[in-house]
């Protein structure tokens, strides 16, 4: 004990005599805290030598009092000499001197509830690449968030620079983003997808492989699915498709009363389509159904021209003429476009998704194929002419009904659904709500026409879909999609053919 007394004595009188001479303190403070069994009152009293030193201009004072509560914070503080409130008090003079690596550690000390954004500002301010990022990411400014990402980038430091490609690929903006993506490749895996991404878009298949194994090899799963389209697949344009079997698409479906055919119109969306298919080929609950659904075709980039807001239409959409061709050659019924982005909707035999559109989704939106109705809130437009007993009658969805004069409207409909379930249940739905009417459903469940994701489709509903497969005379198949595109550009050779293969369809 006595030895202890007189080396912090010691200490003290050489910092008392050294006290103007930065060097000295710094050596002398470094002395202390280099101890593995320093007390607290002298790691305190090594402190305020520090402190003494850069209040003289010392660099070497500041950065080694950061560099003890940066190792400290590091550690969780475990080192009783040093606690967080001490490191606190220090580093708040720290950032009165403008240090700005000092604020920003402040302030992943202290937490975004804890600190106040000025910490992280005069860390961004003082060029410390992290600050730079997370004060980017914390203003709701697009200027000022890509002026600070840019900041941050420039330095050289990689969450920035994928970052910063993230945004310039938000924006549209590939070419911005290419040359960040080329930079940290090789050390991230998202920037290795997202660089061959870019690079097969380019048509540089070769080095878009490269790129793709690169983040395959690092775990990354949608390359690992990239890889392994390409190599399950090939683009073909319309006029040069692979023959297909109808009945070896199948092996559950007696018949196909539907045969549809999907398309992907990219990487992302091929990759989409494939992950569909196979959700489609697993799923148990819809093996009885007569339909028959295609591997996808991969078209090649330039043959459809889509839009998220088709025809000003408010939802996804297509030129869909290219796939006449296709259609003659593999004689599908209806089609599904996996396309990049927009609203998915059913439109005369064509389904239209985008690339985030769950497998959920796709069921819904085969249902509409053969008829059912929507149980949620529909448009206005919509209810105008199925919420009425006398507009339901030219539509008949097998799973809606309506109030009429003297009880329900189809009685048809009520009649099925008896006749398949005498203990059938008649219950609200909200189709209609959008007028104020009332309509109803043969289920008290949330059914997967109401929500597509967390709905269920009971056992009715599958044999109802079962019956309404086998009516196809009530179902639009794409031929009338073609008859009317045809017939409104004047092509009446193509119209008439596409009005004979409708018709045949439906047995008219």
């Amino acid at each position: 004990m006595r030895g202890l007394f007189l080396a912090v004595f010691a200490l003290l009188i050489v910092a008392g005599d050294s006290g103007r001479f930065s060097p000295q303190l710094v050596h002398n403070a470094s002395a202390v805290l280099n101890q593995s069994k320093a007390e607290r009152q002298q790691v305190n009293s090594a402190l305020a030598m520090l402190w003494d030193a850069s209040m003289q201009g010392s660099e070497q004072g500041q950065s080694l009092l950061l560099s003890t509560f940066q190792n400290a914070y590091n550690t969780n503080f475990e080192n009783n000499s040093i606690n967080q409130e001490d490191a606190s008090y220090w580093l708040e003079k720290l950032v009165r001197l403008e240090n700005a690596d000092a604020a920003w550690l402040l302030y992943q000390m202290l937490g975004e509830e804890g600190a106040s954004k000025r910490f992280m500002r005069l860390a961004a301010i003082g060029d410390v690449a992290e600050a730079q990022l997370a004060f980017a990411m914390s203003s709701d400014s697009p200027e000022k968030r890509e002026k600070w990402l840019v900041r941050a980038a420039s330095q050289g430091y990689v969450p920035a620079q994928a970052a910063l490609a993230d945004w310039y690929l938000l924006h549209g903006k590939q070419q911005l983003a290419k040359p960040l993506l080329a930079a940290t490749a090789e050390l991230d895996m998202q920037s290795a997808f997202k660089y061959g991404r870019l690079l097969w878009d380019e048509e540089n298949v070769d080095e878009a492989k490269i790129h793709f194994s690169r983040a395959a090899k690092l775990g990354h799963q949608q390359a690992n699915r990239a890889l392994s389209v390409i190599n399950r697949y090939k683009q073909y344009s319309p006029s040069n498709l692979p023959t297909i079997s109808w009945a070896s698409v199948s092996s559950t479906a007696s018949e196909c009363l539907q045969r549809i055919q999907p398309f992907a119109t990219s990487l992302a969306t091929i990759i989409r389509a494939d992950s569909l298919y196979n959700d489609f080929v697993k799923d148990t609950r819809l093996s009885s159904l007569p339909i028959c659904i295609a591997p996808p075709i991969w078209l090649k980039n330039d043959v459809l021209s889509c839009s998220a807001n088709f025809k000003k239409s408010g939802v996804l959409g297509c030129d869909v003429a290219p796939l006449a061709i296709a259609a003659k050659q593999r004689e599908f019924s209806h089609a599904v476009v996996v396309s990049e982005q927009g609203k998915a909707n059913v439109q005369n035999g064509v389904m239209y998704l985008d690339i985030s559109d769950a497998y959920s989704v796709f069921v819904h939106e085969l249902a509409h194929f053969s008829g059912f109705a929507d149980e949620y809130p529909i448009g206005r437009g919509m209810a105008r002419k199925l919420c009425d007993e006398d507009g339901i009658e030219d539509f008949v969805p097998p799973n809606v009904i309506v109030d009429s004069e003297y009880w329900y409207s189809p009685h048809s409909t009520v009649d099925k659904w008896l006749s398949i379930d005498p203990a059938t249940i008649i219950a609200p739905a909200k189709t209609c709500m959008v007028l104020g009417k009332n309509s109803y459903k043969p289920s008290r469940r949330i059914t997967f026409m109401e929500h597509h994701d967390s709905g269920v489709i009971p056992p009715l509903y599958l044999v109802l879909w079962r019956e309404q497969l086998k009516k196809q005379n009530i179902q639009r198949p794409i031929s009338m999609n073609f008859f009317q595109m045809f017939h409104q550009q004047g092509n009446q050779k193509e119209a008439a053919h596409w009005l004979e293969e409708y018709e045949a369809f439906v047995g008219e």
